[in-house]
């Protein structure tokens, strides 16, 4: 197998799916689209290109490096539009917020296709998850749309407990700082982005080191939809422009979706901790628990999945597989003949499995990965498993691998399958008590009794346990989180919008002076907050 193969010429690209060099030159700040005439980063495809019987790097564009002056004027800007409270945005009825979103949603369907295309260039994601990404986020921010409209429906109406008068309503926090991730750089950026600014926040906004073209096509639309400062974006090199933004003090919140080095980092950063709520998506080292009964068409099924969906690139992947021994040699002959069926090619190819990966030295890692476990007595089990070329790494089925190896402990993040075998299910159960990650787990088998024994204590290890199928984020009004080292905060529709939002209170006596008081507000129309408005 030779993977330089696999990689087109220019002309075998499909014109409908190639893309011209873009100069991105704009950035978006206190309501202006912003004009950079400074350094630029250059923008490169995990896609290879046959050029003069040599192999390059697809050039896609570039983007703006910013300065700390830049950060600092976004700072400033959403500040300034949350005016410590008393903003247009941050005082604004839900109702009018909401009106302000809709119109958002009808100019980013407007750029689908752009998006989608930049999402598959930059990223190496296939043509067909690239729209089920957009189209996703769409979708998700009409759910968020309509959580709010409910939670703010159970709101309008007032309370009398102990003689007390009062009205419980969710008021936003202040200055959000939101950092998505590559391997979802337009939904899960969104995912905090879209519920931080409906709960009347104002947001500073820097994409991921993959995928920023991407925004480029929405940044009129932010313009557009909402008042100036409310939505800020910065680019460039995140240690120049992200230190400052977090030592200012200004953040209130941070929403970050990575790894929980830079977290720490970050969070350190603030000079008032106490004043600062983080929403962290960290690591995960997902388990995958394949009982003696399980039904292995399904299993298989789900594992392949599991472990390569988007090349693997998903924190909520299957990143190490326990396989009780007495069905071992047949889960093995399955898994492998299932990689042989794998489809490898560009992500434009009708039906592709595996992609070029963008991150620079990762096909590097991941074959350091398994050639330490292949040293240490592993074997890889597939045909043509771990062989890469440029940006595209091969699968790798590797069995057995024990605690000595590295890949029984990092997450891959990647095309790797570790495999390891168990008599006793103390062994993977001890596993996922050990690990410093708690975000999921699947259990695979058909015996109710068995299943029930490992739900209970792992419900106390990790925060979702899945039953005969891989982890996973969706569907999105379930919570999504982690235990341990793997998240801080939940996201889902609903819980998103608490956690980027605090319930505030207005009380007061029950007498005639305090009743006639809220009367007159309450039928004026005098107070956004104090209001029984209901929203249908």
């Amino acid at each position: 197998m030779d993977i330089r193969n696999l990689y087109p010429g220019e002309s075998d690209i499909p014109q409908e799916q190639n893309i011209d060099y873009i100069v991105q030159k704009e950035y978006l700040i206190n309501g202006e689209i912003r004009t950079w005439n400074g350094k630029f980063h250059q923008v490169l495809s995990p896609v290879y290109i046959k050029t003069n019987g040599d192999l390059v790097q697809k050039k896609l564009g570039e983007y703006p490096i910013l300065t700390e002056k830049e950060s600092m004027e976004a700072v400033e800007a959403a500040e300034t539009a949350f005016d410590s409270g008393r903003g247009m945005w941050p005082t604004m009825t839900v109702a009018q917020r909401i009106k302000h979103m809709e119109k958002f949603i009808l100019l980013m369907k407007e750029m689908r296709e752009d998006v989608v295309k930049l999402i598959m260039w930059e990223i190496g994601k296939s043509w067909k998850d690239s729209i089920k990404e957009f189209d996703r986020t769409v979708q998700y921010i009409i759910d968020t749309i309509e959580a709010v409209k409910d939670l703010d429906r159970k709101s309008s109406r007032f309370e009398m407990e102990e003689g007390v008068i009062g009205q419980i309503r969710r008021s936003p926090l202040g200055v959000v700082l939101c950092m998505g991730p590559f391997n979802y750089p337009l939904n899960e950026t969104f995912a905090t982005l879209i519920p931080a600014i409906i709960t009347g926040n104002t947001v500073i906004f820097k994409p991921p080191k993959f995928g920023v073209l991407l925004h480029r096509p929405l940044l009129e639309a932010f313009k557009i939809s909402f008042p100036k400062g409310v939505v800020n974006t910065i680019y460039g090199d995140g240690a120049t422009i992200i230190p400052p933004v977090m030592s200012s003090g200004k953040v209130n919140v941070l929403a970050f979706i990575g790894t929980s080095h830079v977290a720490d980092i970050l969070k350190t950063a603030h000079p008032k901790p106490h004043r600062l709520r983080s929403v962290l998506g960290l690591e995960a080292k997902n388990t995958a628990i394949i009982l003696p009964d399980a039904d292995l068409d399904t299993t298989i099924s789900e594992v392949v999945a599991g472990t390569l969906s988007f090349n693997g690139q998903r924190c909520t992947a299957l990143k190490m597989i326990f396989v009780h021994r007495k069905i071992m040699p047949e889960f093995m002959r399955m898994l492998n003949d299932a990689m042989c069926n794998l489809k490898l090619g560009m992500p434009w190819d009708k039906d592709v499995d595996i992609t070029p990966l963008p991150e620079e030295g990762k096909c590097e890692y991941l074959a350091g990965l398994v050639d330490d476990a292949v040293s240490k007595g592993a074997s890889v089990t597939n045909i043509n498993g771990g062989l890469y070329f440029g940006n595209f790494f091969n699968p790798a089925v590797v069995f057995p691998v024990t605690a000595e190896m590295r890949l029984y402990h990092e997450e891959q993040f990647g095309p790797v399958i570790p495999v390891a075998a168990f008599d006793d299910i103390e062994e993977p159960l001890q596993y996922v008590i050990d690990s410093n990650y708690g975000q999921q787990v699947s259990i695979f088998g058909k015996n109710s009794d068995r299943i029930a024994n490992l739900i209970d204590p792992l419900v106390n290890q990790v925060a979702r346990v899945n039953i005969n199928c891989q982890c996973q984020r969706g569907p999105d009004v379930f919570p999504f989180t982690g235990r341990k080292d793997s998240a801080e905060g939940t996201l889902s529709v609903s819980d998103a919008l608490r956690v980027f939002s605090i319930r505030s209170l207005v009380a007061a006596k029950e007498n005639s002076v305090n009743k006639e008081i809220i009367t007159d507000i309450v039928r004026n129309n005098k107070s956004n907050f104090l209001s029984t408005d209901f929203i249908f």
